[in-house]
């Protein structure tokens, strides 16, 4: 089997920075990548939700994967995602990423569509077979009302030996454990940062590979603690006791949709990139304040701030 690249540990969904005249900021990309590479991140996911994805242009989502790789490659490995309205547009997107030299891909079933099963199927069939690449799914029903049974994860387990990852951003345990017993190590589970779900600390018991958040958007070093996969019991009660004191921030950051918390975060801290793309609004008061004040009285100002 090909040496794929494999996601482990913290897998940071980070957010596309914008300047001023809503252009992309790759100065400020680089910084935040910089500032994942220096705190422990195991991997970067770019032009996921958190990455504003919906909100670009194809074009711009080509330059961002042309820019990051040059920032990356060697250095710490990075997926992007392929989603887009139609298969042929996520086939082009994906084609591109490899022909750039993208350690991975992430195709989701298109939102809006509520596709049955067979269709779904035959869409991530098709996008899978069409690089030769490391590619994983974003299984997130919630955000495109279909949800991808672990029959059909394992069946195209089966198909493409090039697909190792499989993202879940879902509720249901049960469905975590059907991953792991059909798909076995051959298939890295990890698991979104959600805290309505709060699937972390199952899937890592359950042998998942860390997790796919954005909680290390803030807290990189923590999140790396506590996204560590669980090779013995003093790991696993690290990551119980890390992930329970930061649960709290967590909840902050999905207050509302990614990545509009994360970025009122950011100009807290005082990084780049914390300008939002229409028609997403900046985080209001009182919660701003309320974050700013959380954020400070768990010392993340005080560690992470730019000052």
């Amino acid at each position: 089997m090909a040496p794929y690249v494999r996601p482990s540990g913290s897998w940071v969904a980070l957010v596309t920075p914008f300047d001023k005249h809503d252009k992309v900021d790759f100065g400020a990309f680089k910084v935040l990548i910089d500032r994942q590479i220096k705190y422990g991140s195991g991997a970067l996911f770019i032009l996921g939700s958190a990455g504003e994805s919906t909100l670009l242009a194809q074009e711009e989502k080509r330059e961002i994967i042309r820019e990051v790789i040059k920032m990356t490659k060697g250095r710490i490995p990075t997926f992007f995602s392929a989603n887009a309205a139609n298969t042929r547009d996520s086939v082009e997107l994906a084609r591109f990423a490899e022909a750039e030299g993208a350690d991975g891909v992430i195709f989701m079933v298109p939102s809006y569509l509520l596709l049955p099963k067979n269709a779904a199927f035959q869409h991530l069939d098709t996008c899978m077979g069409s690089v030769g690449i490391a590619c994983g799914i974003y299984n997130n029903p919630s955000r495109n009302g279909v949800m991808i049974e672990a029959e059909t994860i394992w069946e195209l387990m089966q198909r493409h030996p090039n697909f190792i990852v499989d993202k879940e951003a879902v509720s249901d345990v049960r469905h975590l454990v059907q991953v792991k017993r059909l798909c076995g190590d051959q298939m890295s589970l990890l698991c979104c940062d959600y805290p309505k779900y709060s699937i972390v600390i199952p899937t890592l018991a359950l042998g998942g590979s860390g997790t796919a958040n954005i909680g290390g958007n803030i807290i990189p070093e923590e999140s790396a603690h506590y996204s560590r996969p669980w090779t013995s019991m003093q790991v696993a009660l690290e990551c119980r006791s890390e992930y329970f004191k930061w649960f709290p921030l967590l909840e902050k950051l999905y207050h509302l949709s990614n990545p509009i918390v994360i970025k009122a975060a950011y100009s807290i801290l005082g990084l780049p990139g914390a300008i939002l793309r229409l028609p997403y609004m900046d985080y209001a008061e009182p919660h701003f304040s309320a974050l700013k004040q959380m954020m400070k009285d768990m010392g993340v100002i005080e560690k992470y701030g730019l000052r």
